[in-house]
């Protein structure tokens, strides 16, 4: 307690998450290593797979990187795959993220997300109800999961399997009454099921930020500057040639193999190869495992 930017605020404490205030069961006391005024900021919590596609991981970094230059802060759990995404780019993007640890504040965990935390505290702020020296334990981090869903606004879930942990977030968040948003994905993907079950049961289908930002009235007018810069951004393919054009429209939104598009395009594996390269410096594409591509935009 006595090194720089670290604090211990009670439920009393003007500087304690107003909305984490009014859950059923708030944590009456709170280890914050870092900024004390990112816990007061408007945030939003995305979460999903420790284990997730590489599709995945891009979209909760996206998402992240739009709802903070929309003014919100980013909150997660720490953990690997979507949280440690949606961390990064909130980041990436110069906002503010806020971790949730399901340990205490000098256990970081996993430790592979050391350094990923160490940015976190520069730019907003580690926080805990467990005291100093608590290992990861495994019924730690469903306690946590409801400051997660507490101290935010809403709670995107990206990509989630049928029992997934960030179902307990989501379930945790409607209790709590809060909005919870949803990224559908393939009936044959099982990262889907998780996301797919809670629209069937009331989620928002989230398609693009704006989707969120208008569920949340308080920031209607940052999903109007959303709308407002998409609508003067140039469209990237409206230059490529019809041939370019051709191949970016059987590059699907899921992975695609090189195989698929020599057969789908007609174009030599070499030639393709080249093209390829060219949508995704244009930002068009990204890469997958296994050589394959997906679409962006």
């Amino acid at each position: 307690m006595e090194q720089a930017h670290h604090h211990l605020i009670t439920l009393h404490d003007p500087a304690y998450p107003p909305l984490l205030k009014n859950i059923p069961d708030p944590p009456p006391l709170l280890f914050v290593h870092g900024s004390l005024a990112a816990l007061r900021s408007h945030q939003l919590a995305i979460v999903g797979s420790r284990n997730p596609s590489t599709v995945g991981k891009t979209i909760a970094a996206q998402f992240a990187q739009t709802l903070v230059h929309c003014g919100l802060s980013i909150t997660s759990g720490l953990a690997l795959g979507i949280d440690a995404a949606s961390h990064r780019g909130a980041l990436d993007a110069g906002g503010v993220t806020l971790a949730v640890a399901g340990t205490g504040p000098d256990k970081i965990y996993p430790a592979t997300n050391k350094r990923l935390a160490c940015e976190i505290i520069e730019h907003g702020a580690l926080v805990t109800e467990f005291p100093p020296g608590t290992a990861a334990q495994a019924h730690h981090f469903p306690r946590r999961n409801r400051i997660i869903s507490g101290m935010s606004v809403g709670t995107l879930v990206v990509e989630a399997a049928s029992h997934s942990g960030s179902l307990i977030t989501a379930r945790l968040a409607l209790e709590q009454g809060r909005e919870v948003f949803a990224i559908p994905g393939s009936i044959h993907n099982p990262l889907a099921r998780g996301c797919n079950a809670l629209i069937r049961q009331g989620a928002k289908l989230v398609e693009t930020a704006r989707d969120i930002l208008e569920e949340i009235g308080s920031l209607a007018a940052a999903a109007e500057a959303l709308d407002a810069a998409a609508d003067s951004a140039a469209q990237p393919e409206e230059d490529l040639s019809e041939e370019y054009r051709n191949v970016l429209k059987e590059i699907a939104y899921a992975p695609t193999t090189v195989d698929t598009l020599v057969e789908t395009t007609k174009q030599s594996a070499e030639n393709l190869s080249s093209m390829l390269l060219m949508l995704e410096l244009r930002g068009l594409i990204a890469s997958s495992e296994g050589g394959a591509y997906y679409r962006l935009k």
